[in-house]
């Protein structure tokens, strides 16, 4: 896979000439975005496949550091097949892989490009490198985190994303304590809870703020997709091996201990999610895995101006058309930014964008077969993905896990007081007039921690959709050595 434009052959095998953009930049290397860029290269087109990592595969397909020699990584992934294919389709192919770039803001034009994506290399931008990379149009597979909903003393250490504690197993192949509970709510907690049981971990409970019967309300879907009850089915018998208790109704209210995590307090919850009084009970533990599902990331596109659309469990997503166009022509996006969904559906729009996007630029999409077989089993992943945000979807009675002191936006410190003092005392009845009143959001994460419990708290039903120039920080360096001339190349270093 070459690395730069110099050495990316052109559409006809021959090399590219000097000058020439790429036909698609991929943002992302995840399962979305690995199927998009090999699925687009083996159409003819000259591909730029851009990831923050050193490695391929994303949070789903995270692996161990090669220094680590796992032996059998495989062991910690579902479906382990489609990511060894995808990963020796890009090895076979000509898409230029430009790891460990941070992409943070993409903007129409550049020369005779329709795009420029701007991005910062070395791990978390240390290195304050710039790079611009032109290309006539762009796929954005930029992935989703995790969303958290506070209780007190969740800062303490030894509480970790239910998805955190994935990765570290995944990454570092370590577990995130002996004794872990595994509390939250979605499909994650079973995928987590399994894994670090394999692993050697003592898990004593899952601990589910829904339950699982919605998933009844939603009869077609369930019959549509087979294979994801089959799932469940398999992280169950795992967790009944371990003797891991599941709790549903319920919820970790509160985390005990001096300097880490010793113990949890787990509440049951009514039809609202409100604790229910004189339930509460102690769980010993040294580590807390906790997560309530996760958030689509849209920042790129919402700069953009990209239209969104409300989820069913009060997230945003980008509102798509059935060629996973976005709102703005000649910018795509496939995987979580569309919705929460998994990695077969993430594959799925990866290379159905990639298909759309070729027949755009000129070139032959594939057999019209295969593009129907792929929109029927996207209509069929995304019907499951909707019913599953139903039934997941945090309710509204969360907000009395809270006291006053509870420490809600963690980068600027503020508490839950400061912000119903926000809207009781000083009118605010949005998100982003709390932050302006308290400064909650404004820390280093921008508001992908806290965004969510600070909407809910102002008592708005979704996080506002904001447009920043900015996707990640950037530094001062950076944008200062920025020359404002296009490059004269697909890349400029």
């Amino acid at each position: 896979m070459p690395d730069s434009l110099s050495e990316s052959p052109g559409p006809d095998g021959g090399p590219a000439q000097r000058g020439e953009p790429y036909d698609l930049a991929v943002v992302g290397a995840g399962p979305a975005g690995l199927a998009g860029a090999v699925t687009a290269a083996e159409l003819g087109l000259r591909v730029a496949l851009l990831d923050l990592s050193d490695r391929i595969g994303g949070q789903f397909y995270r692996q161990p550091a090669p220094a680590l020699r796992a032996a059998h990584p495989e062991r910690l992934h579902h479906d382990w097949n489609a990511f060894a294919d995808l990963r020796e389709r890009l090895e076979a192919s000509d898409v230029s892989h430009l790891s460990g770039h941070h992409v943070w803001t993409v903007e129409r034009g550049g020369g005779d490009a329709e795009w420029t994506v701007h991005a910062v290399t070395g791990a978390d931008g240390g290195e304050e490198r710039p790079v611009r990379v032109r290309a006539r149009a762009v796929l954005l597979a930029t992935g989703a985190y995790e969303r958290q909903l506070p209780f007190p003393r969740w800062t303490l250490p030894g509480v970790v994303g239910a998805g955190g504690a994935q990765a570290m197993l995944k990454g570092g192949l370590v577990l995130p304590g002996k004794r872990v509970v595994v509390a939250g709510s979605g499909p994650l907690l079973l995928a987590a809870a399994s894994s670090l049981a394999e692993a050697g971990a003592e898990v004593p409970a899952v601990i589910e703020a829904s339950g699982y019967l919605g998933y009844a309300r939603h009869p077609r879907a369930l019959a549509a997709n087979p294979h994801k009850l089959a799932e469940a089915v398999t992280h169950g018998a795992v967790l009944l091996r371990h003797r891991v208790a599941l709790r549903t109704r319920s919820a970790v209210t509160e985390v005990h201990g001096a300097e880490r995590v010793e113990a949890v307090t787990v509440a049951r919850l009514d039809g609202q999610w409100r604790p229910v009084p004189g339930t509460g009970r102690r769980i010993a533990c040294d580590a807390l895995a906790v997560g309530h599902g996760l958030v689509p990331g849209i920042e790129l596109a919402t700069t953009l101006g990209c239209a969104t659309r409300p989820t069913p469990d009060g997230a945003l997503a980008l509102a798509l058309d059935a060629r996973q166009e976005t709102s703005v022509r000649g910018l795509w996006a496939a995987g979580e930014p569309g919705g929460i969904g998994g990695a077969q559906l993430a594959c799925t729009e990866g290379e159905l964008a990639a298909r759309a996007i070729a027949a755009r630029l000129g070139r032959n999409p594939g057999p019209g077969g295969r593009v129907r077989q792929l929109k029927s089993r996207r209509t069929r992943l995304r019907a499951f993905a909707e019913a599953m945000a139903a039934t997941h979807a945090p309710g509204p009675g969360w907000a009395d896990w809270l006291p006053d002191d509870t420490e809600v936006c963690r980068c600027e410190e503020v508490t839950a007081g400061r912000i119903r003092e926000a809207v009781q005392d000083y009118g605010a009845r949005d998100a982003r007039t709390v932050k302006l009143l308290t400064r909650a959001g404004m820390g280093w994460c921008q508001g992908r921690t806290c965004g969510t419990a600070v909407s809910c708290l102002a008592g708005g039903a979704e996080p506002p959709s904001e447009r920043r120039p900015f996707a990640t920080p950037v530094p001062l360096g950076v944008l200062a050595g920025l020359s404002p001339e296009p490059p004269p190349d697909g890349t400029d270093p």
